[in-house]
């Protein structure tokens, strides 16, 4: 298996195949990262296939160092933000949404209704971070990314990146519990 970077030396010597082993190798992860920035299906997709064109025209400045995959969502991170920006001229509101996990056609409804509605809530409460928090957030928790990595990505510094997931983790955990206790008290409990 050829690592990304000998697969960057082969696209840039015209390989055609290389490219789709590029693309496929890291189109999941980018749509993911998208999705749950842009919280819409069609604009994740519409993004991410924008996402690959600007990758591809911007190879050749791809200098090898760092990650190749902290690259790409730099590439990503600042698409969305360019998207972003266009939708707040138009008055369009960004929601974040979660993936949707298929249930086992064996599992009993209930919990799968109680991890839907624990879902929403968590995406009502992610969206409702201010963007650098739920940035930060979205790329640790969900990408897995170091805070080196989210630096690099968001061109910040680490002890901003660590500011933000700290903010950003107290301001979750607020609105969740302060969702718990409104739910609490509908019920009577």
């Amino acid at each position: 298996m050829l690592s990304d970077e000998e697969l960057i030396a082969e696209i840039l010597r015209g390989s055609q195949a290389a490219m789709e082993v590029l693309v496929k190798r890291h189109y999941k992860s980018v749509f993911a990262y998208v999705y749950r920035k842009t919280g819409d299906y069609h604009t994740a997709f519409d993004l991410t296939q924008e996402v690959f064109i600007k990758m591809l025209k911007a190879l050749h400045h791809y200098n090898g160092i760092g990650k190749f995959t902290n690259w790409l969502f730099k590439i990503a991170h600042n698409t969305c933000l360019d998207q972003l920006r266009a939708s707040q001229t138009k008055g369009m509101q960004q929601q974040v949404e979660l993936d949707d996990r298929f249930p086992d056609e064996h599992a009993s409804v209930w919990p799968l209704l109680e991890k839907k509605l624990a879902r929403k809530r968590i995406q009502k409460a992610i969206a409702s971070l201010p963007e650098e928090q739920r940035e930060a957030v979205i790329l640790k928790y969900y990408h897995d990314l170091r805070i080196k990595d989210i630096a690099q990505i968001t061109q910040s510094k680490e002890a901003t990146v660590k500011s933000r997931l700290k903010r950003g983790l107290a301001r979750l955990r607020t609105l969740l519990e302060g969702d718990e206790n409104a739910e609490d008290a509908q019920s009577g409990f």
